[in-house]
């Protein structure tokens, strides 16, 4: 029996199950905690403590944190972090950082360098890397007393070589610095990648600590299992993994959710509303993942283009408190303070939670609380929320075609058995499938580069991005031997010379355990 454990924290409360192969053992929830480390610790005894004594079973634990969320959003615990694009004499005009909120870039420490190298789209260099500019640049940074270095360039991902050889020569001055590559990161947009790295910079220190937070906690139970994490996309990563690329948890709870709600409904077509304290988050599945966003993401006010699911949040969930003069529900939200604080529950705040007991959808906490609501304001209130999870779940719909809505979370009781018109499907254990998801990840790896066809044959160039995303799924902790491709796009480049085309392929596979 290969026992995981699956944690996933949200706004309002923090998640654990425990898995048994595919079989859901036990499971156990927890009002989610300032410093959210110590609501894992009290789901992880929790869960383990339901379990009847099989926690010394444990082959792993999964883990999925807002914590790196939290710092970006709040613009708390970034490292100071300085930035080295590779692309003169171009780029000039654009320097790092240029499309970036005020108090975002003052928190990180903007501070930004611009040097010779880069490439042009086809691999040639834009001019070649000087050695001499670079180890000036190194001193500077030193002389900063910044450890932490982000480094761009422009078309990385055709040659990672471009920012790996300039990291080298970096640490020949700055040895201990914490580097980050922007080609391991995002994809081909200069700006959008190059803002992902710098923010994975900033995070490296929390990274670290964050990490050591978890590993502690996991001896504190004895549990000697692997830690990994879940990332964008819904996989996972190993926690040395994470220690390095803390950025690509940045939206690890709605894809937990995602994947949760596929395994437990056995559905790998569907729009899934994930109704959580705070917000509900709304996506589509495809082949059992989250439908990916083709453009550009922002994370606290920053475009980015990494891997991030195509996710449509509003502020709407259990805990939204509602106005009444004018009427409105959330976003504003008691969040994790929900058992405190609605009236059911013998609090002196009106939320979404009261609406729906109140019109007998739901039986939680005291329902005598609240039967002084006139009845005009709780149908006002229920039709409220109906009408804009219908609406939202219409902007994710990308075809007439009816598919069913699978409601997961704590917050369910705010949706009816139908939105927009679909059947609602609520899965068994639909309360905690952000926890499930977790438990039962893969672990993934993807490359995406353009090729300039004229030089290499399509084949070979597909068989080159095929190698490099089953080696990246591998370096992240997937066992070789399960390792396959469920992805590939070809899009060729009609406005750039030598028949170039754009390759994405993601490779998933499971992982890799004792």
């Amino acid at each position: 029996m290969r026992l995981r454990v699956g944690i996933d924290v949200g706004g309002t409360n923090t998640d654990a199950v425990l898995m048994s192969d595919r079989e859901l053992v036990a499971s156990f929830k927890t009002p989610t905690t300032e410093d959210v480390t110590s609501g894992v610790v009290t789901a992880l005894g929790g869960v383990l403590g339901g379990a009847g004594g099989l926690g010394s079973g444990v082959a792993a634990v999964m883990i999925g944190t807002t914590h790196f969320t939290n710092a970006v959003v709040q613009r708390r615990d970034l490292a100071p972090t300085a930035i080295l694009r590779l692309g003169l004499p171009a780029t000039q005009s654009l320097p790092p950082m240029v499309d970036w909120p005020d108090d975002l870039r003052e928190a990180s420490g903007n501070h930004s360098y611009l040097a010779k190298g880069g490439l042009e789209f086809d691999g040639r260099p834009i001019s070649p890397i000087d050695p001499a500019e670079l180890r000036a640049i190194a001193r500077d940074i030193a002389a900063r007393g910044l450890e932490n270095v982000a480094v761009s360039a422009v078309f990385s991902p055709i040659k990672p070589e471009a920012e790996l050889d300039a990291i080298e020569i970096l640490r020949e001055v700055l040895p201990e610095a914490r580097y980050t590559a922007s080609c391991q990161i995002g994809r081909t947009g200069l700006l959008e990648r190059e803002n992902a790295a710098i923010l994975n910079a900033s995070l490296r220190v929390l990274g670290g600590r964050i990490v050591g937070a978890f590993r502690q906690a996991l001896a504190d139970f004895g549990l000697q299992a692997p830690l990994y994490f879940t990332q964008n996309d819904g996989t996972l990563m190993s926690a040395e993994y994470v220690e390095r690329f803390p950025v690509l948890t940045i939206a690890s709870g709605p894809t937990n959710s995602m994947r949760g709600a596929a395994f437990l409904s056995g559905l790998k077509e569907a729009i899934v509303v994930d109704i959580g304290g705070t917000t509900s988050d709304i996506g589509a599945l495809h082949y059992g993942f989250p439908r990916e966003a083709s453009v550009a993401v922002e994370v606290g006010g920053v475009r980015t283009n990494f891997r991030m699911p195509d996710i449509l949040s509003i502020g709407l969930g259990g805990g939204s408190v509602v106005s009444e003069q004018p009427f409105g529900i959330g976003p504003r939200s008691v969040g994790f303070r929900l058992s405190q604080e609605a009236l059911v529950f013998g609090g002196r705040t009106l939320t979404a939670t009261d609406l729906v007991v109140a019109g007998g959808l739901a039986a939680v906490g005291e329902r005598e609380r609240v039967r002084h609501l006139p009845a005009d304001l709780v149908e006002k209130g229920l039709g409220w929320i109906q009408e804009h999870l219908s609406a939202s779940v219409e902007k994710v719909l990308l075809s007439p075609e009816p598919i069913p809505v699978i409601v997961v979370g704590g917050g369910s009781i705010l949706a009816k058995d139908a939105i927009a018109g679909l059947p609602v499907i609520r899965p068994a254990h639909y309360q905690v499938a952000n926890a499930v998801g977790a438990a039962i990840a893969q672990v993934s790896g993807e490359t995406d580069r353009v090729y300039a066809l004229s030089d290499l044959p399509r084949e070979r160039a597909l068989e080159e991005a095929r190698f490099l995303a089953t080696q990246a799924a591998v370096d992240a902790g997937a066992d070789p031997a399960t390792v396959e491709i469920v992805d590939v796009e070809d899009v060729p480049l009609a406005y750039l010379p030598g028949n170039a085309t754009r390759i994405r392929v993601k490779a998933v596979g499971e992982v890799q355990l004792a």
